[in-house]
């Protein structure tokens, strides 16, 4: 079994690949932190929104931020749909949290449950993961669908938490 932090994950189905962001992908990515309607869902401290030069986050993602989380592009046919992550691993206890984010052009596609299908058979099947969690604004039906439809109980719902917002933002807390 690899360790999660071992390699940047390749992921393929016969539809989408999840895998390294390069420059080529920069306007994709610039897009996609630049997009109120996509953020109005997810914490304010992502890393692609700490720097406003987009080639610095690109040529930075697989240092600065490494160990504490993996972003990963997600393509269709090449082209950039948005983001998939692993956050908040925690080896001692073979725990990662997973995440994904998409253009709105590619939402209502199957695009973020295909995402997280791939994520969750690459956790399972080539690392030592076991316990996978997720959290999503309570408001976010369509994340809670995806999660869902891919096996995770929701084990906390309305939980207050930090997600930088003025006021403690309201989420549900899932588990697989």
């Amino acid at each position: 079994m690899k360790s999660l932090f071992s390699e940047i994950p390749h992921l393929c189905s016969s539809r989408i690949t999840v895998g390294e962001i390069t420059m080529q992908h920069a306007q994709g990515l610039y897009e996609l932190a630049h997009s109120q309607e996509v953020y109005r869902y997810l914490p304010t401290f992502l890393y692609e929104q700490q720097h406003p030069d987009i080639g610095y986050v690109v040529r930075h993602l697989y240092d600065e931020c490494w160990k504490d989380s993996i972003l990963l592009g997600v393509f269709a046919k090449g082209d950039f749909c948005g983001l998939a992550e692993f956050y908040g691993y925690r080896a001692e206890y073979h725990k990662v949290s997973v995440g994904y984010r998409l253009l709105q052009r590619w939402w209502g596609k199957g695009i973020a449950s295909e995402t997280l299908d791939l994520m969750l058979r690459y956790l399972y099947g080539e690392t030592d993961i076991e316990i996978i969690t997720a959290s999503t604004m309570v408001e976010n039906q369509a994340s809670a669908r995806v999660l869902t439809r891919n096996g995770f109980d929701l084990v906390t719902h309305g939980a207050l938490e930090d997600w930088g917002y003025p006021e403690p933002t309201v989420v549900d807390k899932w588990i697989r």
